[in-house]
């Protein structure tokens, strides 16, 4: 679990800032020179999430400076975000997150286990280790641990072969749960060349378990927190969903519900919009562009993407929560 919430808080705080600003400053890059300099800062952000969630993990286990810096380093290593080209070094992407993962639980066991054995030396060879053992093994794992991902974008893949509203529903749910597991919900859909309704599908299925996961826990989760679920990832809720398989069931109602509608509408995304749901604003821009520039446009997507997730978010809290008693809001809660 303090992997899990340590990941979970890494997405989060490196993914934020290019959700908030990415798109606005992407359409004033023209009139506001700073903007391409702020593009340029919140994208170098995202490709140091493993290090940033190596140094959340840390924290949770109470690691020193010395074994916490070690980590970061090994997990930047293990996760695939950095390549060798030319002669230099490229940071590309965030890395795959479940091989990060697996990195920086090796690093930490590792750094556990050696603690001060090492006496004086520990600043000499304690990091050296680490670095060298854990990140060489998250190397050594990073092909196979893609295929992961490869055959979850294989089996997506085919669901989009389905007949439209069977696959808007699917996919919905598929990417909703993809949000909130270790795999990245954007490389799938960019890997597989996610468009058109497929797309449009996955992001309200994001949308959907966005909201409803602020919603359940919106009493015992700040304000900031909360908003954090929409604006930025519910991947933030990832090992509470791990940790409570339950929340899954509202979760996938809800999704295949947004996604059926996608489907009826057909709201429509790219490769690149898809697996964004309603960060930065990412998917209902997308779609918007995608359709007629119209007063009756614009008020679907505001019910697609706002009115109808959330009135759902709350119904579904009224029948999980407050009347079957299924989900406590106290199973959401982020300690941050």
């Amino acid at each position: 679990m303090n992997i899990l919430n340590g990941i979970s808080l890494g997405v989060v705080v490196a993914l934020l800032p290019s959700a908030l600003v990415g798109q606005l400053m992407q359409a004033v890059r023209q009139v506001f020179p700073a903007a391409a300099q702020i593009i340029m800062m919140t994208t170098f952000a995202m490709s140091l999430l493993p290090a940033i969630a190596a140094f959340c993990v840390g924290m949770y286990f109470k690691l020193n400076p010395i074994q916490i810096s070690a980590v970061a380093i090994a997990a930047m290593i293990g996760s695939g975000v950095m390549s060798q080209k030319d002669g230099q070094f490229v940071l590309q992407g965030t890395g795959d997150i479940i091989n990060t993962g697996i990195t920086i639980a090796l690093a930490v066991g590792l750094a556990l286990i050696l603690g001060n054995k090492f006496k004086n030396y520990t600043i000499l060879l304690l990091p050296l280790l680490v670095i060298i053992i854990a990140g060489g093994v998250g190397i050594l794992l990073l092909p196979s641990v893609r295929l992961i991902a490869t055959s979850i974008g294989a089996a997506i893949t085919h669901v989009t072969s389905l007949q439209p509203l069977v696959m808007g529903t699917l996919m919905g749910i598929s990417f909703a749960v993809l949000i909130v597991s270790p795999i990245s919900s954007v490389g799938i859909a960019t890997a597989i060349g996610l468009v058109g309704i497929s797309s449009g599908a996955a992001n309200l299925g994001i949308t959907a378990g966005s909201f409803l996961l602020a919603v359940y826990g919106s009493s015992v989760n700040h304000i900031g927190t909360t908003v954090a679920h929409f604006i930025g990832s519910p991947k933030i809720q990832m090992g509470n969903m791990l940790k409570r398989p339950r929340l899954f069931i509202p979760l996938a109602l809800n999704a295949g519900i947004m996604g059926l509608l996608g489907a009826v509408f057909e709201i429509k995304g790219t490769p690149m919009s898809a697996g964004f749901g309603f960060s930065g604003l990412i998917g209902p821009l997308t779609a918007y562009h995608a359709m007629p520039t119209t007063v009756l446009s614009f008020i679907i997507l505001c019910m697609l993407f706002v009115v109808l997730p959330v009135s759902l978010a709350y119904i579904s809290k009224y029948i999980f929560v407050d009347r079957l008693q299924w989900i406590k809001p106290q199973d959401l809660l982020l300690e941050i």
